[in-house]
C-alpha cells in the first residue's frame, strides 16, 4: 500500500488537452510537448509537474468515451487556443495517495484510495487528479510508476 494522507490542494490553473479512449493509450509525452511549446508561445510560465485529470468514471463510461485531459499547470494570463483549453483546480481539500511501485500494482491504487477515503469518513466530491513527478523507469525489465493520486472529498 502506498502512503495516503490528507491535503490542501492549491488553487492552479490547468492547460490541458483532452483525449478520448482508453486510458491506456493516452499519448501522454507528445500531449505535455505540445502544452510546453503553447506555453511558451503565450508567454506563460509552466509548472514542472504535468498531471491528467480523469473526469469520467471507467466503470460506467464506455472504454471508448473515456476523457483524460493531460495538462500542466500554467502561471500568467492564460486564454485557450490552438486545441489546448484551461479549467481552474479550486483550493480543495484531498485525499492522496503516493504511488511508487511497478505499473502492475497501479490498478489496485484507486481501489485502496477510495476504501481509506471512506474509512476516514469522507466522500469523494470530485474527478481524480493524477500527477507525475518524475518521468517512468524501468528496473529490473519492471517500470515503475512515479505518481500522486488526488480525489476532492469532504467530511460526511
Amino acid at each position: 500500500m502506498g502512503k495516503m494522507k490528507m491535503k490542501k490542494r492549491k488553487a492552479t490553473t490547468v492547460a490541458y488537452i483532452e483525449h478520448v479512449g482508453c486510458y491506456g493509450t493516452v499519448p501522454f509525452e507528445s500531449i505535455i510537448g505540445k502544452l510546453y511549446k503553447w506555453a511558451k508561445v503565450n508567454k506563460l510560465r509552466p509548472g514542472f509537474v504535468p498531471l491528467t485529470i480523469y473526469p469520467d468514471n471507467p466503470n460506467t463510461t464506455p472504454t471508448e468515451e473515456l476523457r483524460s485531459w493531460v495538462g500542466i499547470p500554467v502561471h500568467g494570463d492564460a486564454k485557450p487556443s490552438d486545441g489546448v483549453s484551461l479549467i481552474e483546480l479550486t483550493e480543495s481539500q484531498v485525499a492522496c495517495y503516493k504511488f511508487e511501485a511497478p505499473s502492475s500494482e497501479y490498478g489496485n491504487s484507486y481501489k485502496e484510495l477510495v476504501e481509506w477515503i471512506e474509512s476516514e469518513g469522507c466522500e469523494i466530491t470530485g474527478p481524480p487528479v493524477e500527477s507525475y513527478p518524475k518521468k517512468p523507469k524501468v528496473k529490473d525489465g519492471q517500470t515503475i510508476i512515479y505518481a500522486e493520486i488526488q480525489f476532492p472529498v469532504r467530511k460526511r
